[in-house]
């Protein structure tokens, strides 16, 4: 992948100097006059004329792992299938990808097509006309649209336009974590209400369920304010600064009349002494080693870092006793919701530069791609590899080979649209399927926050550190709860966050929520 890495960086600044010699853009010369084609592959299939020779694509994005080209049999299997010559180029480092990518789009040598590092990016560049508008292409890309679903696509409209292909939905990973060899020590059940998750919290705190004669554990640990994220369900609240439907009505959580009501809650949980007190210093996953370490009972986080092999021996090794147990959210006055669920988010967004449309082959081919890696034979060849070789099908159960684990760790880097989430997870973490079920059956709050974006004059990072602070001295009962609508007027007059609200919920009325 080095090796890829440097010759490409190398080819777009020979690339870059040329251009700007020439005073054009090599991407933008147009090789014919035709227009883009009829969808050549409705089904997703490959297609099969059409095209004599193979048509090269430049394509960038985020990620590692990728092999050499040599090595690199899905790109053999797609070049096979679509008459391309793929060239994948992937940056390890966000800041690299977006420096590389800022300099392309600015030189006019842009990528065929390219991964989008936000929605903000994705504004600007929309705005700056780099984008092909693939509004009038959306027949074209049929597939795309039966694959990730329609509603998908509101996720990369900007000012009424689809200026994007966002990958197919995610599904959530955090669940609370609960040890049960704890709870059977003190004769507890696991909480069902945030009166008896309060009491559970308390008891791992002081009555030494680990028997080591210290008192030395605490109840709940996480990171920052997400620990809190059922909790604030309960109360039928997202978390801070979270936009949903309530009651037919968009609401920002932060104006929520609940989320007072929750703050206070949770004011209570720590008021006990039995919460992490370095809930919001910790940083990476220091609360997972807290809980792999047996110094606390409840965990707020992923299914990945608590059942995948390495981590389940850390844990025997600690205490082989250890019972580590995923815990339905606690009920509460607004219901019981394991957290929010952001159906705005994506994990990628691909855009295709407006300076294809003047290549036509080109672009039909990009088209041709997406379209394929939508389609089931597409799909399963990036998912899971070579059929009959990485993995067996016993009726329509995908059955993992040995080589798949072996030479399979870069196929999704080929997902441009994504992939069916959870036979996905469930097939490549099959040992961990029923912690992954389990998280994604909880009931969530339905948060819409990824369909935005941010108007000019607001600054996102300085108010969420100006939100997180106040919330801080709520909870731990550093401010009291009375100042909290002075807190909001201060947010807004010295935040721009009146422009950021106003603006935002015109953008998700735009987009048919809350009418």
């Amino acid at each position: 992948m080095k090796t890829r890495k440097t010759l490409a960086a190398a080819l777009a600044v020979l690339l870059l100097t040329v251009g700007l010699l020439a005073g054009c853009s090599p991407s933008g010369k147009s090789t014919n006059g035709e227009g883009a084609s009829a969808p050549s592959n409705e089904g997703g299939s490959a297609p099969t004329g059409g095209t004599s020779g193979a048509v090269k694509l430049d394509i960038i994005e985020t990620g590692n792992n990728l092999p050499t080209p040599d090595k690199d049999y899905i790109k053999e299997a797609l070049d096979k299938a679509l008459g391309t010559d793929l060239n994948l180029t992937v940056y390890a480092s966000a800041d690299d990808y977006k420096n590389q990518l800022n300099v392309r789009l600015a030189s006019g040598n842009s990528p065929d097509l390219f991964q989008v590092p936000d929605r903000a990016s994705l504004k600007q560049f929309a705005q700056q006309g780099l984008l092909l508008d693939l509004t009038p292409y959306m027949e074209q890309l049929q597939p795309v649209k039966s694959f990730i679903g329609d509603e998908s696509l509101k996720k990369t409209t900007i000012d009424g336009k689809i200026y994007a292909i966002p990958k197919a939905p995610n599904i959530p990973y955090n669940t609370y974590w609960i040890r049960k060899d704890w709870l059977d020590k003190l004769g507890l059940q696991p909480p069902q209400t945030i009166d008896e998750f309060l009491n559970v919290v308390k008891a791992f705190a002081e009555k030494d369920p680990d028997g080591n004669g210290k008192k030395d554990t605490i109840g709940l640990t996480g990171s920052k304010l997400s620990t809190f994220s059922p909790i604030f369900g309960a109360f039928g609240v997202g978390d801070p600064n979270t936009f949903y439907v309530k009651d037919g009505k968009l609401v920002n959580s932060l104006y929520d009349p609940a989320m007072k009501d929750a703050l206070a809650f949770i004011k209570k949980l720590n008021d006990t002494g039995a919460v992490d007190p370095e809930i919001m210093a910790n940083t990476g996953l220091q609360h997972q080693e807290k809980a792999i370490k047996g110094q606390a009972g409840i965990v707020w986080i992923d299914w990945p870092n608590m059942s995948k092999d390495q981590f389940t021996e850390q844990i025997k090794k600690v205490n082989p006793n250890a019972d580590w147990i995923q815990l339905a959210p606690p009920k509460g006055p607004g219901g019981q919701y394991d957290g929010p669920f952001d159906i705005g988010g994506t994990s990628g967004i691909y855009a295709i530069p407006k300076a294809l449309e003047k290549n036509k082959d080109k672009l039909q081919k990009v088209l041709d791609l997406l379209n394929y890696v939508s389609g089931k034979e597409g799909s399963m060849l990036v998912q899971y590899g070579i059929a009959g070789k990485h993995y067996n099908l016993e009726g329509d159960k995908v059955v993992p080979t040995d080589l798949m684990a072996k030479e399979g760790g870069f196929t999704w880097l080929y997902q441009f649209t994504g992939r069916p989430e959870m036979s996905y997870l469930q097939t490549k973490f099959a040992p961990q399927a029923k912690y992954i079920e389990f998280a994604n059956s909880q009931p969530r709050i339905q948060i819409l926050n990824g369909f935005l974006t941010n108007p000019d004059g607001f600054n996102p990072a300085d108010a969420t550190r100006f939100i997180e602070e106040n919330l801080v001295q709520f909870i731990y009962g550093k401010a009291p709860l009375d100042g909290y609508d002075n807190f909001l007027k201060t947010l807004e007059t010295s935040m721009n966050f009146k422009t950021y609200m106003d603006d935002s919920m015109k953008q998700l009325q735009d987009l048919g929520y809350g009418k």
